[in-house]
């Protein structure tokens, strides 16, 4: 039996706001709601899965998922957003954004069954740029009126005391824009819920009110809280800016790492938002991490569950690896396996030395100390080494070891251990 989704969202801690009629209506028959999508990149960020699994449950439970990629106003800036409006794209940028967006959504929802809540993707950029100026203002606007608009929230922001730029019209008519989104798939796919973040209320209502006033319809909003993390920091935010699901652009392992490094309350959160573990296992889950924190039993799960489902199982075992191989659990085997790009997000920010084919020949020590500037000495090189404390790609050597491409990994790298913490890499160039 499909599960209540509303029930389902609620004690996971994922509903903000919803309007009244919302549940009632999902109750009685099979409904479709959509997300927006901004498809400024080729590829979604973390922030962007908090709705993914909104339409993930929404499709569980017997319903059909839109994907609604914002092709147009993705072009023109939301207002309850940065104050910054967007670049606009070109339309073969676009496309290949639209893509890229669906094949990663497509590990979340299914596209492809040919069941009636089989999920949909669909760009507003199709219908939106067909729109002329006239049209528009003749067929939209006049639908709503300017103090309706002007009371949002979000426009209050924008061109009151708390913004010295003010608020461009390309902003201000940014939410008849998404009004009119969910009127046309209201009108084209029986769409009568929207649902978003929370500060998206505003821009979602406007929708609800121009079907009211346009089809004399019903339509509904369901918006889930922004997600923060314990501590005040941005969630999905890191040094190194936002954490990808594009393997190219966060590595599975960084990933993984991401999710492992939670703090114990966020984890508790998470791991009802993230995962699609059951009430009673994350009851379980919670408890048996209690009792012994240093584990980090919701963090293990939480970031196993995730680079699972966003990567593969391959990606999560090598992530595994590549974490044991950090804290010195792991074999050279494991080191020899990991890719590049793994291998350089597991040692990022450790001292790397150019090195040519030649300087491979050198003996031991002098690559070490001369070359490459690991010891300050032959002595000290000499010295650790008789005592067991070097080791090379994870294998301790003796003083005649023989540096040979065969060492190579990547075909381009050396790892050097010096004591128990001290990591080195040789680079091939």
């Amino acid at each position: 039996m499909a599960k209540n989704f509303v029930e389902e969202l609620q004690w996971r801690g994922m509903i903000h706001d919803i309007m009244p009629g919302a549940e009632e209506l999902l109750e009685k028959e099979m409904s479709s709601a959509y997300v927006g999508i901004d498809p400024t990149a080729d590829s979604l960020h973390i922030g962007h899965l908090v709705g993914v699994m909104m339409l993930k449950h929404f499709q569980l439970a017997g319903h059909r998922p839109i994907a609604l990629i914002g092709g147009a106003t993705g072009m023109i800036g939301d207002p309850s957003g940065k104050s910054a409006e967007r670049n606009l794209l070109d339309e073969p940028t676009l496309r290949h954004n639209q893509d890229a967006l669906k094949a990663q959504l497509a590990k979340f929802l299914d596209f492809d069954s040919g069941e009636d809540n089989a999920a949909l993707l669909v760009n507003n950029y199709d219908w939106m740029s067909k729109f002329s100026f006239l049209e528009f203002i003749r067929d939209v606007g006049k639908h709503l009126t300017v103090n309706y608009m002007m009371a949002k929230e979000s426009v209050k922001k924008r061109i009151g005391e708390e913004s010295k730029s003010g608020m461009s019209f390309t902003e201000f008519s940014y939410q008849l824009v998404q009004g009119y989104d969910f009127l046309y798939l209201y009108n084209h796919h029986n769409c009568k819920l929207q649902m978003g973040g929370s500060d998206q209320w505003g821009n979602i209502t406007t929708g609800t009110e121009l079907i009211r006033r346009k089809e004399s319809g019903e339509a509904f909003a369901i918006t889930c809280p922004l997600i923060t993390k314990a501590d005040g920091g941005k969630f999905g935010k890191t040094e190194s800016g936002n954490v990808w699901l594009d393997p190219e652009k966060t590595s599975p392992y960084a990933f993984y790492q991401f999710w492992l490094n939670t703090s114990d309350e966020d984890a508790k959160k998470y791991i009802k938002i993230f995962t699609l573990l059951g009430r009673e296992e994350i009851s379980t889950l919670i408890e048996e991490h209690e009792k012994a924190p240093h584990l980090r039993l919701l963090q293990k799960t939480l970031s196993e569950h995730l680079t699972k489902m966003v990567h593969s199982e391959e990606a999560l075992q090598s992530a595994i690896n590549a974490s044991q191989i950090l804290f010195g659990k792991g074999t050279a085997e494991m080191l020899k396996e990991l890719d590049e790009i793994t291998f350089l997000s597991v040692f990022e920010g450790v001292p790397q030395s150019e090195i040519s084919s030649d300087d491979l020949k050198l003996p031991p020590l002098d690559l070490l100390a001369g070359k490459a500037k690991i010891f300050a000495s032959k002595g000290e090189a000499r010295r650790m080494i008789k005592d067991n404390a070097v080791s090379v790609n994870q294998q301790k050597i003796k003083d005649d070891f023989d540096f040979s491409e065969a060492e190579l990994l990547n075909g381009k790298y050396i790892l050097v251990q010096k004591g128990k913490k001290k990591y080195f890499i040789l680079h091939l160039v």
